[in-house]
């Protein structure tokens, strides 16, 4: 069933920079989504999503009229700080085949635009190509990225697993066309699925496929498996077409609050990814060329940081980037005005000291640059 609602807000303001999106702010336009990808989390019942997760979908018919409201800084008495603004939500594709009718995210994107705010889109359907137009005006006037989401590139189980998606394959096409386009494009390779999209072959593959279709970065995660509607559907799927691999799952899976497999699991599949980025050069997250000229110096720093936090754990390693990420991202001043007291800020030593001086000069820093392809 589709339900057309009146939202009371759109626009979700993050407390700090997303390191992920390098996004300040993100919106859901629609609740629930046709794609009906059978590990998606939004099924899950923390998201209070009402009704069948992949048939009932709430559409904000006015998200547009509100997020003119919340961008315009005359009705502000502190303007919204400018970042990247997030098209696409947890809880539904923003280009769900919805939008071929309703149009909500061209709606948005010529808001953005209006108002030079930079956007960063997530998506698995092709239907971002219909909007190239004003991504090209956005993307100069301010910056557009462009991202997808895949599981794996095989259309075989991608059927499976994401029945309401464009097959990977026009996907791929897709990130092509815009690569060529001039856009800055990427790959969520989240989740993977657990002995099927996850093993050696099926990733070097898709990790190839990436490469070739001219990504500038991807970004690898494992799939967690909330108990409850997330866990009952994805089990439903999996008995229909992998009964064998159900005892491997409930070896993993036992229980998580959040839904987590176990850490040895994550450990061995974030290693492969690492060694497969390492082998064909690809950037483990949103390189700092992308936005250093775009978000502001502290945000600059504190991604840089939290970026750096977050590969060094991926490899198993002890990192203490994360705490002088936290402290520079919640600095009311500009950090500039810190120059001679870094050290005084929570988490940063000489070392970070030194990276964060590099990032200020230079808007980048050697040891990240490094850690982005090795």
């Amino acid at each position: 069933m589709i339900r057309e609602i009146k939202a009371k807000s759109l626009l979700r303001k993050h407390k700090k920079i997303d390191s992920w999106f390098v996004a300040r702010y993100g919106m859901n336009l629609y609740r629930g989504c046709l794609h009906n990808c059978a590990y998606c989390d939004g099924r899950a019942e923390g998201y209070y999503v009402e009704g069948e997760f992949g048939k009932d979908i709430d559409v904000k018919i006015n998200a547009p009229e509100l997020l003119q409201k919340e961008l315009d800084p005359k009705r502000k008495r502190i303007p919204f700080k400018k970042g990247f603004i997030m098209i696409g939500g947890g809880v539904g594709d923003s280009y769900n085949v919805l939008d071929k009718k309703y149009e909500l995210s061209r709606k948005i994107l010529n808001i953005v635009s209006d108002y030079d705010f930079p956007v960063h889109v997530l998506t698995k359907s092709t239907l971002v190509k219909r909007d190239i137009d004003i991504l090209h005006a956005i993307n100069q006037k301010s910056k557009a990225i462009i991202s997808f989401s895949f599981s794996g590139v095989d259309d075989n189980i991608c059927k499976i697993f994401e029945p309401g998606v464009p097959p990977a394959t026009e996907r791929l096409e897709t990130i092509s066309f815009f690569k060529k386009e001039g856009f800055p494009v990427g790959v969520f390779m989240m989740p993977v699925i657990p002995f099927i999209t996850d093993l050696p072959d099926q990733m070097e593959n898709s990790i190839r496929k990436f490469k070739e279709a001219g990504v500038d970065f991807i970004i690898f995660g494992g799939m967690t498996l909330k108990e409850g509607r997330q866990q009952d559907y994805f089990y439903k799927v999996l008995k229909e077409n992998y009964p064998d691999l159900l005892h491997q799952y409930e070896m993993i899976y036992k229980g998580d609050k959040w839904g987590g497999a176990s850490h040895q699991y994550y450990e061995s599949i974030n290693k492969l990814f690492l060694e497969l980025a390492c082998k064909y050069q690809i950037s483990k997250r949103i390189p700092a060329k992308l936005y250093n000229q775009v978000i502001d110096q502290n945000d600059v720093v504190a991604v840089i940081l939290d970026q750096m936090d977050y590969i060094l754990k991926q490899k198993g390693q002890k990192s203490p980037y994360g705490y002088a990420a936290y402290s520079v991202s919640q600095l009311k001043e500009p950090i500039t005005e810190h120059l001679n007291k870094l050290q005084n800020l929570s988490g940063v030593g000489p070392v970070t000291e030194k990276i964060i001086l590099e990032i200020l000069e230079t808007g980048t820093s050697g040891c990240y640059e490094k850690l982005l392809i090795t």
